[in-house]
């Protein structure tokens, strides 16, 4: 028998479809693991693998995608029991045919079952040993597949091929209607990190989508020389009587499979939904199917067509010119007459940017990014909308951001969010698909895959109230690596925080811009101090007003204790962030005056 490489040397290679959701069709189980029935039903999984032949497979995957101790919870004498029978019965059902056996490994899950965070040495070691159990059980072409990241997979391949370095390596990748994994990252970005690890024979697509989607989103890639892959679901499922159920539309997939073949894919199959019919079908459109009708691949880009904004803050930043950002509260209703006023004056007054709040305390107002746009359209100043997770999912935040860009914001302040509070809990929940880091990488993506040489300028939130400031700055470095590229800190009013800064602006290269939060009366201060997460007043400031001062007798001293901040820390950071107190921006003004900025 040829080996898998000569075969694809003049033929499409076309592998099986799915195995769970066809299991638990013909078995009336809707069971979460057919892997079990490797032990339990041996007969059936057999019967499902020849059945996948019989409609034109030559390459068949073992039933062991979720085949681990993470996801199955079993001991790993089980695992190698399932993993070396799920073998064996691929074994029986290709003997006697010229048929390919792929050991098919699964993604390990990020978490345990008891929601720990799972380390990376415990997933290579669990691949390490699936790896073995198949090895030893005779693999040599490997498929692991559903992917959503690149993390792990040099480790991996280049353990299998030192185990055997004859075998085969086919690595997939899930996707979503829009052309990324679920982890963010674009199919450009897998394309070209798969393409620097030399263990892998090939890679490829399934499951997430379904064809036609996954034809879109793979059609302007230059395929020439590369052994490709796609195997889609079978399209979209509908929950009918709480059972996942997917359309059988066999001849439908079957065109628009012949469409992705003739990008040059060199190995057609199926995932979720697919059934020996749609393998079938597929199999007669190839038969008719001639080398004259590929089409060169052509290599085409997205374009958008959006005009270059002009950042005026950023390059501001990186010049020295020691910018000046200015927060102002979005409403709780829709009047926006204060907030705009408040733009607007401090434009007059040199600000280089204004930043929105998103939700501040998990209390509803006037969308960020929204008004944003509004006051960037009409006041003409650069504005920095805060962008937090806790309220969008992942579609909601992808969303925004093109919304947002189309908008011509080109700054962002990206955070987690405060939590929603202990009494609304019941009623309200929190999404948090992404954290920020997450959402940081996220816009990193887009910024490559979308919006080219006019990119979103990201910064992150630097709380250095904090007893470990180190742990702190290590994941500012995190949020680096991640695409930040200035930070805004929360208020800062101790003198310890400042020497910190000191130290950190002497030995990093960070640009940082230091908060300050006028205090503007006793009672202001007192809740600032006690109620506020990542606020913490001397009580040297609080002790300088008092409670029966007038509303300007406090703001005067609310002014002096702000301008001693900022004379203080402005030698240490790249630019200031001030915080308006209930949007009092003459306030605000005074304190930029009187500091000689």
């Amino acid at each position: 028998m040829m080996t898998i490489k000569e075969y694809m040397e003049n033929n499409i290679l076309l592998a099986d479809g799915a195995m769970g959701t066809y299991y638990s069709q013909i078995t009336g189980k809707d069971v979460a693991f057919s892997e079990l029935a490797n032990e339990d039903e041996p007969g059936v999984i057999r019967a499902i693998h020849e059945e996948y032949i019989q409609a034109g497979a030559r390459l068949i995957r073992t039933n062991t995608f979720s085949a681990n101790t993470l996801t199955l919870d079993v001991s790993r004498e089980r695992l190698k029991r399932i993993i070396t029978r799920g073998y064996e019965i691929a074994l029986q059902a290709t003997r006697g045919r010229e048929v390919f056996i792929a050991a098919d490994i699964g993604p390990l899950p990020e978490m345990t079952f008891d929601k720990k965070e799972v380390v990376p040495e415990l997933v290579l070691d669990e691949y390490c040993f699936i790896v073995d159990t198949f090895i030893e059980a005779g693999a040599d072409i490997f498929v692991l597949e559903t992917l959503s990241s690149t993390d792990y997979l040099r480790e991996v391949t280049q353990y299998i091929k030192s185990k055997n370095n004859q075998a085969f390596v086919l690595v997939q990748f899930a996707t979503t209607v829009d052309g990324y994994t679920r982890k963010g990252i674009s199919i450009s970005r897998v394309i070209k990190e798969v393409k620097t690890i030399p263990y892998i024979d090939a890679y490829g697509f399934n499951c997430g989508v379904g064809p036609a989607h996954l034809y879109h989103n793979i059609k302007a890639f230059d395929f020439s020389g590369d052994v490709v892959s796609a195997m889609p679901n079978a399209g979209y499922p509908e929950i009918v009587h709480q059972r996942t159920v997917y359309t059988r539309n066999p001849e439908y997939f079957s065109n628009v499979m012949m469409d992705v073949a003739r990008l040059g894919v060199k190995i057609l199959g199926g995932c979720c939904g697919t059934i020996p019919l749609h393998i079938s079908k597929l199999r007669d459109k190839l038969a008719e199917f001639t080398g004259k009708e590929r089409r060169e691949p052509t290599f085409v880009r997205k374009v958008w067509h959006i005009a270059v904004h002009k950042n005026d803050f950023y390059p501001k930043v990186v010049e020295g010119k020691f910018p000046v950002v200015v927060e102002l509260d979005p409403p709780f209703d829709v009047n926006v007459e204060k907030v705009m006023e408040g733009a607007m004056i401090l434009k007059q007054n040199g600000v280089a940017a204004v930043t929105v709040a998103d939700s501040p305390l998990a209390r509803p107002r006037l969308n960020s990014m929204m008004l944003a746009a509004k006051i960037k359209r009409e006041i003409g100043i650069e504005v920095i909308p805060h962008l937090c997770c806790r309220d969008h999912n992942l579609i909601g935040l992808k969303s925004l951001l093109l919304g947002g860009y189309a908008e011509g914001i080109r700054n962002l302040l990206v955070v987690t969010g405060d939590p929603i509070p202990e009494a609304e809990k019941s009623s309200v929940k929190s999404v948090f698909d992404l954290n920020s880091f997450k959402l940081m990488a996220l816009i990193q993506e887009m910024n490559s895959e979308l919006f080219g040489q006019d990119p979103y300028i990201v910064g992150g939130a630097l709380n250095l109230n904090v007893q470990n400031k180190d742990a702190e700055i290590a994941r500012m470095w995190r949020k680096v690596e991640n695409g930040a590229r200035f930070f805004l800190t929360q208020p800062i009013f101790d003198s310890e925080v400042i020497e910190y800064l000191s130290r950190l602006k002497a030995t990093e290269k960070v640009k940082i811009l230091g908060g300050i939060m006028p205090i503007v009366s006793y009672k202001n201060a007192l809740f600032l101090n006690n109620e506020i997460p990542g606020i913490s007043i001397p009580s040297r400031y609080i002790e300088r007003f008092r409670p029966d001062m007038s509303r300007q007798e406090a703001e005067e001293v609310g002014i002096e204790i702000a301008v001693e901040l900022i004379n203080n820390v402005k030698q240490h950071v790249d630019g200031l962030y001030l915080i308006t107190p209930f949007n009092r921006v003459n306030m605000v003004v005074r304190i930029l005056k009187e500091s000689l900025l």
